[in-house]
């Protein structure tokens, strides 16, 4: 099954909420106002929702569309653009490059990382995994699991070991085994803001002096059925990291999806992942086009 029928799937219950709205057989202030609630229900969030209506306006008004088939097309010009933000693909120019991996525990963090590990590795990557995590008990075993799973080496240490030397192991052996690509696990608590960004802050300090011209990704996982608490914690993390792309998970059934749309509209930031199952090849590219379609 491609990215496409799997998100079609995912997104189900949220396409027919969309789909119900272009039952009407005029583009009247009814279809506007139920329109944006069916949005705002798919959680894109009141201000985003309000942006696409207000566009949706002004295109059918210039464009002169009169039938819903011509308002769903226009609707799905609209997101598809407000999903192009950046480039879908990780950078990895360099050998090694880095992928950080942020995000509140919980989200499927470790289980991202292992799925990118398996599809770099069967792209020909050598990649090298760091349990960077070492605050939550368990995280570098698990960590251990995916690499075995993904037949990749790994990097860690004790639990309670200083973070940004962990990471600093992990360059030190890619540097020395030829690795393509590390992906490193960082610890995802947000209770304690200043700790997570100094920790943070740290990691990257180690990243840029022992690889000052590596290419560099902060992939910032979210849980695509905690709704708008999602656009919360991406805006904190950018704060705090710099996030460069989104890894959405959980898109297949409970999900509504919109989510996406608001974090890329609001953040400028481009999903680059997103999972839809707990199978191994269920993580796939995010395809803004392929997306818009299942949705609308």
């Amino acid at each position: 099954m491609g990215f496409f029928e799997k998100i079609k799937q995912g997104l189900s219950k949220t396409a027919q909420t969309i789909g119900n709205v272009f039952t009407v057989s005029e583009l009247d202030d009814d279809f506007y106002d139920e329109l944006e609630e069916s949005l705002i229900l798919s959680d894109l969030g009141m201000d985003t929702a309000g942006e696409v209506i207000e566009k949706l306006r002004e295109k059918a008004k210039k464009e002169s569309l009169k039938t819903p088939e011509q308002g769903r097309i226009a609707l799905r010009q609209i997101l598809c653009e407000m999903l192009e933000v950046g480039d879908p693909a990780l950078e990895l120019k360099t050998k090694p490059s880095v992928v950080l991996v942020i995000g509140v525990n919980g989200v499927g963090k470790t289980t991202t990382i292992g799925k990118i590990a398996n599809q770099m590795r069967n792209d020909g990557k050598k990649v090298l995994l760091c349990a960077a995590d070492t605050f939550r008990a368990a995280a570098a075993d698990q960590l251990e699991i995916w690499s075995e799973r993904a037949h990749v080496d790994i990097i860690r240490q004790h639990e309670g070991a200083d973070p940004a030397a962990v990471v600093y192991d992990a360059i030190c052996a890619a540097k020395a085994r030829g690795s393509d690509v590390i992906l490193c696990d960082t610890a995802g608590r947000l209770h304690n803001k200043a700790n997570l960004m100094n920790e943070l802050g740290k990691i990257s300090r180690i990243i840029d002096r022992e690889l000052p011209t590596a290419s560099k990704e902060v992939l910032l996982v979210l849980d695509g059925t905690t709704g708008q608490n999602g656009l919360l914690q991406a805006k904190q993390f950018q704060e705090i990291a710099g996030v460069t792309g989104i890894a959405l998970t959980k898109l297949d059934g409970t999900a509504k999806g919109g989510i996406v749309i608001a974090v890329a509209k609001q953040l400028q930031i481009p999903v680059k992942f997103v999972g839809v199952g707990e199978g191994m090849e269920d993580l796939m590219q995010f395809d803004p086009k392929a997306f818009v379609e299942a949705l609308v």
